[in-house]
């Protein structure tokens, strides 16, 4: 059955609004009968991460909006971008580049879009209901809003977010609808030691795993730890999204859409082994006994939770290694600035990440890092090697300027 348009959209597909929403609208609807759809939706709000600078086409997108008379019609929030706004010396882009991604940040603010620039809108005081149709760009805060949420949003990429947004429409397919987000999978975490379950890099390894048999696949995990909270979840579900293609995923005992132990008793199971995660962490940090040159943290951005933790595993004393944590602004705010961790020698970064954009000191050849998303991302982004460890063994490498793993 062919796509299907309300008078609504065929108004906005005609120019009657604008030629800015006419463009958005010609390219949602040309990703919807792509996809197969039959028709549109609502959606409640949106996430864009095209305001990320890649090149003067994502530039030229977005000033043909501008131009073009368009506004987002639903409460959008930014992405991270190319450049920290509060100390911009930290980046070291050339002028050029610096000019045109600060130009590209200007034109999605212009288009109503709320300057958040944090890769976790999940975190902002405003985030979404459990059921509610959004549109996210960013793959951890897709399978984020999906999973621990239960709010609905496909893969929403570069340029279609921003259609949406300024249409307020999305295409009804995939995990927008029940059938979706269904359970295909079993993936059963339930036999590790209490060992390997205490120890919280085990969140991000078995996200590294979980993308690895999953693929794009819905899939339910069983026998998480009784203690599993969302900062878990978020490092989880970041790493399951960078190694495969997950968009979703169930944890029993832990998400609302979560299905019962019986529901799963017919479906293909994988159970997690010891094995498994060391494997991932090798994969992951291919760097084990180099010489470490940096500490990087907070990918996807450190929450306040976070950084009290961080400020409270620091317990005051310096750091021999440069150890920069990102984190967004209304979590620095709600933390109370940082002051005490800078004390530490501890640089906060803000509206972008350090892996996406030159921040690192250089000659930086290897760095250490606590999230799964940098290691797998990094290496081909910035050149450099990756030592993987938990939160804890990062700051205490910071501390001791040297490697420190307890896994």
């Amino acid at each position: 059955m062919s796509l299907q348009l309300t008078a609504a959209d065929q108004a906005m597909l005609a120019g009657e609004e604008g030629e800015g929403v006419a463009l958005a609208m010609r390219v949602l609807v040309a990703t919807a009968e792509a996809m197969g759809a039959e028709r549109l939706l609502d959606i409640e709000s949106a996430h864009v991460d095209g305001c990320l600078y890649h090149g003067p086409s994502g530039l030229d997108f977005a000033r043909a909006l501008v131009d073009g008379g368009a506004r987002v019609r639903v409460p959008t929030t930014l992405n991270v971008s190319s450049l920290d706004l509060l100390p911009p010396e930290l980046v070291r882009l050339d002028r050029h580049t610096a000019d045109e991604a600060k130009a590209l940040m200007d034109a999605y603010v212009a288009l109503g879009c709320r300057p958040t620039w944090t890769c976790a809108p999940y975190q902002l005081p405003e985030r979404p209901r459990l059921g509610s149709q959004i549109a996210w760009g960013e793959s951890n805060a897709i399978v984020f809003a999906n999973s621990v949420l239960g709010a609905r949003t496909e893969r929403y990429g570069d340029f279609l977010d921003i259609c949406a947004a300024v249409t307020g429409r999305a295409p009804e397919v995939g995990l927008h609808t029940d059938e979706g987000r269904r359970a295909r999978l079993v993936v059963r975490a339930d036999g590790l030691t209490d060992a390997l379950a205490a120890n919280e890099a085990l969140y991000p390894l078995l996200g590294h795993v979980l993308g690895r048999v999953a693929d794009t696949r819905v899939a339910a995990i069983t026998g998480l730890p009784p203690s599993t909270g969302e900062d878990h979840l978020k490092a989880l579900g970041a790493a399951a999204a960078s190694a495969g293609s997950v968009a979703m995923f169930h944890a029993v005992g832990s998400t609302p859409e979560a299905p019962t132990l019986d529901e799963l008793a017919d479906l293909e199971a994988v159970t997690v082994t010891a094995a498994m995660l060391e494997q991932a962490r090798i994969e992951l940090g291919g760097a084990d006994g180099a010489e470490i040159d940096a500490v990087c943290v907070g990918t996807p951005h450190y929450s306040s939770r976070e950084l009290e933790r961080l400020r409270s595993l620091l317990d005051g004393r310096r750091c021999r290694l440069p150890l920069y944590v990102n984190t967004s602004r209304a979590a620095l705010d709600e933390f109370g600035r940082g002051p005490d961790l800078e004390a530490c020698g501890v640089r906060i970064v803000t509206d972008t990440c350090t892996y996406i954009t030159p921040l690192l000191a250089p000659g930086t050849e290897v760095v250490m890092t606590d999230s799964a998303k940098w290691a797998y991302y990094a290496p081909a982004n910035l050149g450099v090697r990756v030592v993987f460890g938990s939160t804890k063994d990062c700051v205490e490498s910071a501390v001791a300027g040297e490697a420190v793993i307890t896994w």
